[in-house]
């Protein structure tokens, strides 16, 4: 547990206030900040804002900071209002401690050296059940890795659901809460089929794009239909590295995505590889299957289907994928939006294959863990 923290300096001007704290730390706000932020603008029992920044007066300057024990009282240029600004408030906004810490994404690049029960978190059901910490370490480990597994999940139609309780929200789309993943006749989706699927990510033709993805097998096939992974934050960064030309145009390039069927249409475009505002990966989009014909002109196809077909080729190369056989009461979960995943074929007329699939709610994973993480940190 850190001391608590007390100011050893303050000064303000007519636009800032600056602070420095016993810890070496300091920062400047700015006096338009400030006022946007008084906490008598706040609804004490929501927390929510209860004005608009058309509200603040156009230019509001500071008349006077002083400190007042473990607060800095700030007094307004022609207004009357005196407003109090906690110490200990004031230094988490400094240090951006205020918004829930999410897992820093853990990149791997060789999937092909890597094991699902010795690489990443891989537990029983009835563990996370269990031991609310066994679950945050396990959902933790799903949003540094991008995925995780579970083990001795029933392998009956509730299964999945019950399994998901633990993990995210549901997300119900024209597939219904919860998806069959087997060979039938004539599929409007050759996933329902048992040709092999190259490395994939699901529903880009959807807004928005589904945040994460579970597969429970509740029937294997004794032969083939192997599952592969890859870490599309890790390719994406090593296309970065090796072509930079390829990958910046990959990142600034709309790409169409239709899906058709008799219960649905969509459409979205989104480039193959988003960034952040700041530059990092943050969403990868490949799907071959549902891309519609792209929209270039003539002077622009060479060098983006030069640069496609490298990303293309690197999710070919066996050295990026995670292979595992996935056993009845298996399940794995997978960011939608990060890790691309895909299987080989298999016999449909001599072995059935059986997975049940859903769709989570981004918000909802990153939710559960932050909450649990809280939860846990407050009965400490």
């Amino acid at each position: 547990m850190r001391p608590p923290i007390a100011c050893t300096r303050i000064s303000a001007d007519d636009a800032t206030l600056a602070i420095e704290w016993n810890d070496g730390t300091s920062a400047e706000f700015a006096g338009i900040w400030l006022r946007d932020n008084l906490p008598e603008d706040r609804d004490a029992y929501s927390g929510q804002r209860v004005i608009d920044v058309t509200d603040l007066p156009l230019d509001p300057r500071i008349r006077s900071a002083t400190l007042v024990d473990v607060a800095v009282r700030v007094a307004w240029q022609n207004e009357a209002r005196i407003s109090m600004f906690a110490l200990d408030w004031l230094y988490q906004q400094a240090l951006g401690r205020d918004r829930p810490a999410a897992p820093e994404p853990q990149p791997w690049l060789e999937g092909a050296r890597l094991e699902p029960q010795r690489d990443f978190v891989c537990q029983p059901l009835a563990a996370l059940q269990a031991a609310a910490r066994v679950r945050l370490d396990w959902l933790t480990r799903l949003l540094q890795q991008g995925i995780a597994f579970l083990r001795d999940v029933p392998a009956n139609e509730a299964g999945i659901m019950h399994a998901m309780t633990l993990v995210g929200r549901i997300a119900d789309t024209n597939y219904g809460l919860v998806f069959d993943v087997r060979a039938v006749p004539q599929p409007e989706n050759l996933a329902y089929s048992d040709v092999g699927l190259g490395l994939h990510t699901d529903n880009p033709y959807r807004e928005p794009v589904p945040g994460f993805q579970a597969l429970h097998t509740l029937v294997a096939a004794p032969d083939g239909g192997e599952s592969l992974f890859a870490d599309g934050f890790a390719v994406a960064q090593q296309l970065r590295t090796c072509c930079p030309e390829a990958f910046a145009l990959l990142t600034r390039t709309a790409v169409p995505f239709r899906y058709r069927s008799e219960q649905a249409d969509l459409y979205a475009e989104r480039p193959l590889i988003e960034l952040s505002c700041a530059g990092a990966v943050t969403a990868v989009h490949y799907n071959s299957r549902s891309i519609a014909p792209l929209r270039l002109a003539a002077g622009d196809c060479r060098a983006y289907y030069a640069a496609y077909r490298r990303l293309g080729e690197m999710l070919r190369e066996p050295q990026y994928q995670l292979r595992t056989l996935l056993g009845s009461g298996d399940l794995v979960v997978f960011d939608n939006q990060r890790i691309l995943h895909g299987r080989t074929g298999f016999a449909s007329a001599q072995h059935a294959r059986h997975l049940r699939g859903c769709y989570l709610t981004r918000d909802s994973v990153y939710g559960e863990a932050a909450l649990l993480q809280h939860r846990i940190g407050s009965e400490e």
